[in-house]
């Protein structure tokens, strides 16, 4: 062990006034982020991609499974694994974030599961274009929205519910929104929706409904919990807040160095770091990434890695830094082709949803 470590005061652990409850600890003992340094994959393995359960993980046979294609069609579907799996297939990478990323760090802070800025991962969806689908089971004019139900069912406040989201009946259209039953090229794991799920490019995790058992076309905007009541930004409870859909643009750190055990700050020794992270958008093509060494008093633009044809996926970019004895604060934000950046601070909202700020890693330089 280097003897320079014990010459050096590191920062003591964050301490609140609103410490955290045991429901929250409850929430992530059983949910998890993925470790940062599993930045460094193009892949993230299926075990380290993040993961949310809202209720719990069903158990489904995939044998006696079905899924149900009903509501405003003109001949109603009840598929097989095995059908699904007969029919032309589509591989899509895909950046899947949590709406709740970075909720943690809001004060005050909104009681939900407790993410920092781990809640993402990327993994190459296997699985028939949800379109493809409906094409067959020809759906009506009148359509609006499409709802997707799954197996998993428990209560959220107060609301007895199977898990149940929808999307438009254009978002649901489009080539890229899947229904997966692969995972990097292996079966879905149970945690991740064995034998199906949705996969929604672009959008935030909770529009990725698992364990698909049904669709249906409705003639109405749908108004179920998940939709009409969650995944809203509010200030206020009595507003009726605007809907958390596509993924707003973020980049992040693969931390450099080696970290303290209990606080997990960072130390670097002199000379030149290099710095390399991931960043990605859901709204639009990403544009650029800037790195910055001293708190985002100043910045200069990373190298970002060339467009792979991967659009719903995170792209790497690259910095060094010639690193010289001291305390720094080291931030990234990205850019995207409409011009949305990540702001310094988080801005405030009720569920703590896309909440994109700036990622800033606190470093300690060796003597």
């Amino acid at each position: 062990m280097d003897t320079r470590l014990s010459e050096v005061s590191l920062p003591a652990g964050l301490a609140t006034d609103d410490g955290i409850t045991l429901e929250e600890l409850a929430l992530a003992a059983r949910n998890h982020g993925m470790p940062l340094e599993a930045l460094r994959h193009d892949l993230t393995p299926p075990g380290l991609h993040y993961l949310l359960t809202h209720y719990d993980i069903p158990a489904l046979d995939p044998v006696s499974w079905r899924l149900s294609v009903t509501g405003l069609v003109s001949t109603p579907l009840e598929l097989t694994l095995d059908d699904l799996r007969a029919r032309p297939a589509r591989t899509v990478r895909v950046t899947m974030e949590c709406a709740g990323n970075g909720r943690a760090h809001l004060r005050p802070r909104p009681i939900s599961q407790p993410w920092l800025v781990e809640a993402v991962g990327t993994a190459e969806w296997t699985g028939v274009p949800l379109r493809d689908v409906l094409a067959d089971a020809g759906v009506d004019d009148t359509g609006v929205d499409v709802v997707f139900t799954g197996a998993d069912h428990g209560v959220e406040r107060g609301v007895e519910q199977d898990y149940q989201r929808s999307l438009a009946l254009p978002d649901a259209l489009r080539d890229e929104v899947l229904l997966a039953y692969e995972m990097n090229g292996m079966p879905l794991p149970p945690q991740h929706g064995f034998p199906l799920r949705l996969v929604v490019p672009g959008w935030y995790g909770m529009a990725h409904v698992k364990w698909l058992r049904a669709v249906e076309i409705v003639d109405e905007p749908f108004t179920g919990f998940q939709n009409a009541v969650a995944y809203r930004s509010r200030q206020t409870a009595d507003e009726p807040g605007e809907p958390i859909t596509h993924i707003a643009p973020r980049a992040l750190l693969i931390p450099p160095g080696f970290p303290d055990f209990q606080s997990r700050h960072r130390i670097v020794r002199p000379g030149r770091v290099e710095l390399a992270g991931r960043a990605w958008s859901g709204r639009a093509p990403l544009a650029s990434v800037e790195i910055s060494t001293d708190d985002g008093v100043t910045w200069r633009e990373a190298t970002l890695a060339a467009d792979d044809g991967h659009r719903w996926a995170w792209r790497r970019w690259s910095a060094t830094w010639q690193a010289e004895p001291g305390r720094y604060t080291l931030a990234v934000r990205a850019t995207d082709a409409d011009g949305n950046t990540q702001p310094e601070a988080e801005a405030w909202n009720r569920g703590g949803f896309a909440n994109n700020a700036v990622h800033r890693v606190p470093v300690t330089c060796l003597p």
